[in-house]
């Protein structure tokens, strides 16, 4: 059996839950990976910012937290546990089109998400949607970098928080355009955008590439 070592010592970031999970949603949930799939996303939908709140399918199939928890076979469990989650009423699921394929997103069925799923029934979208088609940071990392590990999951969970998902994706880009496939080439990239300012200033690609090289970060970065 594995054991859990105790809360650490000072302070712990909260997780704010409706009260109504304690009280009548886990009482009539019957299956655990069920349970964990919508503690799960409750939990993640309360980090994210912003009136529109949702996951892609693709952020939950990535999700090295979550797949460690269902099992020998991640991917049937969790297939199972969204479509248990959608019938019994707790998880809310549409469908976007980006480019020629459909993307399945999910929302908590509270009155927000039951508005931004009819809007999109009716073909509209609520504005801040329009950012489903973004690829979140666990999926940058394995397709520009490479296989993730526990420690690199939590260090890419806090940039998530700390940062837009615009400027995530722009340091990835930035990154590879120079051949520098390392996430603390790109952390640097993040933390100079948030002490200088994002955007000040044009440099080329050559002159970026010493920027990180000879200055700072340099430290950071094999060449």
């Amino acid at each position: 059996m594995k054991t859990f070592s105790g809360f650490p010592p000072g302070k712990v970031r909260s997780v704010s839950i409706p009260e109504p999970v304690f009280t009548e949603l886990i009482p009539i949930v019957d299956d655990l990976a069920e349970l964990k799939l919508t503690l799960h996303v409750l939990w993640r939908l309360g980090r994210q910012r912003g009136k529109v709140r949702y996951l892609r399918r693709a952020d939950l199939a990535s999700d090295p937290v979550l797949l460690s928890g269902l099992g020998d076979d991640p991917t049937k469990a969790l297939s199972t546990a969204l479509e248990r989650a959608v019938e019994r009423g707790t998880l809310l699921r549409a469908e976007i089109a980006i480019g020629d394929r459909a993307e399945e997103i999910y929302f908590a069925n509270t009155a927000k998400g039951r508005a931004a799923v009819e809007a999109i029934a009716r073909g509209k979208w609520p504005g801040e949607l329009e950012s489903a088609a973004r690829p979140n940071i666990f999926t940058l990392y394995e397709q520009n970098i490479g296989l993730l590990t526990p420690l690199i999951a939590d260090e890419l969970r806090e940039a998530e928080r700390d940062y837009p998902a615009e400027w995530i994706e722009e340091a990835f880009r930035e990154a590879v355009s120079l051949n520098k496939r390392s996430w603390k080439y790109i952390r640097a990239i993040l933390e100079r955008w948030r002490s200088e300012g994002r955007g000040k200033g044009k440099r080329t690609r050559e002159a970026e590439r010493r920027r990180y090289i000879e200055g700072e970060y340099g430290e950071y970065i094999e060449h």
